[in-house]
């Protein structure tokens, strides 16, 4: 086989087989097939997409391309859940302490930032000492020790996707159905997951622009859960404004820690105890979401989410001291206010915008080799429908570099569509599918 006539035959529309898509990947994973290849053939798959045959094959290959994990001798359930990407979505460092307090285990393998999407692994790398890189044999001892472990992708864990996932992030081919499905897909089923719940966001800050688009993408990774043998449900969720007001690494960080208290904005905390109810019916913790809900309140209230955290930063050489002081996160030199220029309510916010703003102050990557500042980012104030007056705050952009402000804060203007009638938010949780 050459990779110029897979290619071509994608580009063509074609479908691929089995054997074409296990040949592009084993070679892909190799570096016998050049990133220049690899993302025209990201691209052709971009621009004709593929079939329900395709995609599972190419889930498979890569899950195969590495070790899959078997935590079976564990006796718990072992329940994940899986964001699309969103601006200032930082769920995971909530549900993860919430459910492994409840009982369960915790195995999460996660990703860097995508495009305009921070990445959790970025978010915990803001704590100072916390090791993302564990070895599998650490990942094991850390998942039996605290019921939770959050790491990024081995050497060993689907290598393929690795490689994949980055080159998306810098070739345009984020937001592609069965590329998406694949890559969280290939990662998930080889944690050694029981059960999987998905947060599929669809608006302007999501990679899904349609509630049709996320529900097809939802209805992809439960039918690909079930064909494996694994429980799987599905959120679609709101991403028209940011998740929460943080937008950018420590300072998402602290949001989080704040929800583990019981404080914060009201849909971050809404969302967290959604996703972290369908997570427990899964897990068998609870019998059905009005009981899961009963039960992450109870574990916030009692404190025993915050000292699970606590567990889980110390036992990954975290400093357990910044969940009392956020002075030791990282942070930004100097704070401005991106004001309203124009009175009126808040129509729509172009949240993509607000990501890219974020990004441009360092927050994110442009390139595979842009370093991150872990403390800058923004403060979304103003929400669709707000009543804002000229002058008042949007947002509050956390920065280090002067020179980086100007262009940061057209964008954060243009995001922002005021006008003279109130309109009522957008619902924060659209669907649920089983």
């Amino acid at each position: 086989m050459r990779a110029v006539d897979i290619i071509a035959r994608k580009r063509d529309g074609g479908e691929l087989s089995r054997s074409e898509i296990g040949f592009v990947v084993r070679a892909y994973t190799s570096g016998e097939i050049a990133d220049y290849q690899m993302a025209a053939l990201l691209m052709a798959i971009y621009l004709r997409g593929m079939s329900k045959e395709e995609t599972l094959a190419l889930t498979e290959e890569m899950l195969y391309s590495g070790v899959v994990v078997d935590f079976s001798d564990l006796e718990r359930p072992r329940i994940d859940k899986h964001s699309t990407g969103g601006v200032g979505d930082k769920t995971s460092l909530v549900l993860a302490p919430v459910v492994a307090a409840a009982g369960l285990f915790v195995p999460m393998i996660s990703g860097r930032g995508l495009a305009h999407s921070g990445g959790t692994l970025d978010k915990l790398e803001s704590i100072p000492g916390f090791r993302i890189n564990l070895s599998l044999d650490e990942f094991r001892s850390t998942l039996v020790k605290t019921g939770a472990a959050l790491i990024g992708q081995t050497a060993e864990i689907a290598p393929a996707d690795k490689k994949l996932y980055a080159l998306r992030d810098v070739t345009g081919t984020v937001a592609c159905a069965p590329l998406m499905a694949a890559s969280i897909m290939s990662k998930k089923m080889a944690e050694g997951i029981t059960g999987l719940v998905s947060d599929v966001k669809v608006g302007s800050g999501a990679f899904m622009k349609s509630e049709d688009e996320a529900r097809a993408l939802a209805q992809v990774l439960i039918d690909i859960a079930h064909g494996m043998g694994k429980d799987a449900s599905a959120l679609i969720t709101d991403m028209n404004q940011p998740l929460g007001r943080a937008v950018g690494n420590s300072l998402e960080v602290i949001e989080a820690f704040d929800a583990l208290k019981g404080i914060g904005p009201a849909d971050f905390i809404e969302l967290c105890r959604e996703l972290a109810a369908e997570m427990l019916v899964i897990g068998r913790a609870a019998d059905d979401v009005p009981s899961g809900r009963l039960v992450y309140d109870k574990l916030i209230a009692s404190g025993a989410a915050l000292e699970k955290m606590r567990e889980i930063i110390e036992a990954q050489s975290g400093d357990p001291r910044v969940l009392d002081d956020y002075g030791l996160l990282p942070g930004a030199a100097h704070q401005r206010a991106v004001p309203a220029l124009a009175a009126g309510y808040v129509q729509s916010i172009d949240t993509e915008a607000i990501g890219h703003a974020s990004m441009l102050l360092g927050a994110g990557r442009s390139r595979l080799d842009t370093p991150i500042d872990h403390g800058v980012g923004l403060s979304a104030e103003s929400r669709i429908g707000d009543n804002v007056e000229q002058g008042s705050t949007l947002a509050t952009l956390h920065f280090n570099d002067e020179a980086l402000v100007e262009e940061a804060t057209l964008l954060v203007n243009r995001a922002y569509d005021i006008g003279p009638e109130p309109v009522e938010p957008p619902a924060l949780i659209k669907a649920v599918l089983r």
